[in-house]
């Protein structure tokens, strides 16, 4: 049914998720789709070939984690998985002086602990076909910003998990890539913003006397920067590099900023780079 082998993305109702599973199954991979809703993945389906496959997954949950793993590597058989696109995620912004606790826990849960759930569920399968594993991390994921501390402990852990699952994999040649996109046009730009509203609104005053001037000009700064977000095609672009190249990168950085983001991580000195960070959001 395919011509290139099986892929699983988590996350693929909206997005980067939904333009990779489009995008690879243009290719002629059959792509199992995991998605939130039935709805999204009816919507998948009529943009689709008949090889793709919506997949009720919610990475929090363990039992739909391993209904997924189950149902798929049944219908896969001996043909094993090619690629695992860890992609789902979500985004948790607020200072973390009153960010509530239990946010913070549901950011890595998903963030984190739901990417890993997810591999192991899938690695037997990805052993049979010495498949890849590409994670969809962030810029985010190298240098950290007010008010998206909670979102990027998440992604320098995936970073790093990733970086270990990279080298524990190679006896048996399942190559492990990372993205690192900048923004990009997806819905969740806006889904952050109407969030962070929502997050400012609950604050108490204390919170507001203290950061409102800071959160606000962070926001604008962000709402500029959004502007230049690249399509999401171009991070697909970079997923099909990593499940198809003879040797694919270990990193792949996407969009007009990572460059320079990526350069501040590495090269200067942790206050020339929280200088330039906060003069960069208006903050000095």
């Amino acid at each position: 049914m395919a011509e290139k082998g099986s892929v699983f993305i988590t996350g693929a109702s909206t997005g980067i998720g939904e333009t990779c599973a489009l995008h690879l199954d243009k290719l002629g991979f059959r792509v199992f789709a995991g998605i939130r809703k039935a709805v999204d993945g009816a919507a998948l389906r009529s943009r689709a070939s008949e090889r793709l496959v919506p997949v009720r997954l919610d990475i929090s949950d363990e039992a739909e984690i391993s209904q997924a793993a189950r149902d798929i590597v049944e219908t896969l058989g001996s043909e094993g998985l090619a690629g695992l696109i860890n992609n789902a995620g979500i985004v948790v912004g607020g200072m973390l002086e009153f960010i509530p606790l239990d946010s913070l826990r549901m950011q890595l849960e998903i963030n984190v602990v739901g990417q890993i759930a997810v591999t192991q569920a899938f690695l037997p399968s990805l052993r049979k076909a010495r498949g890849r594993i590409v994670n969809i991390s962030s810029v985010s994921g190298l240098i950290s910003s007010p008010f998206t501390g909670a979102y990027s402990a998440s992604k320098f852990a995936l970073e790093a998990l990733t970086d270990s699952l990279r080298m524990e994999l190679q006896p048996w040649n399942i190559h492990v890539s990372l993205v690192e996109p900048g923004f990009v046009q997806t819905p969740i730009i806006s889904k952050s913003f109407a969030a962070a509203q929502e997050m400012r609104a609950e604050l108490p005053a204390e919170a507001v006397q203290l950061y409102g001037p800071a959160f606000s000009a962070v926001e604008d700064a962000t709402r500029r920067e959004s502007a230049k977000a690249v399509p999401p095609d171009v991070v697909a672009k970079a997923v099909e590099h990593a499940l198809t190249a003879r040797r694919p990168r270990t990193r792949y950085m996407v969009g007009a900023n990572s460059g320079f983001q990526i350069s501040l991580a590495r090269l200067l000195p942790d206050r020339w780079r929280d200088s330039l960070i906060t003069r960069r959001l208006g903050l000095k």
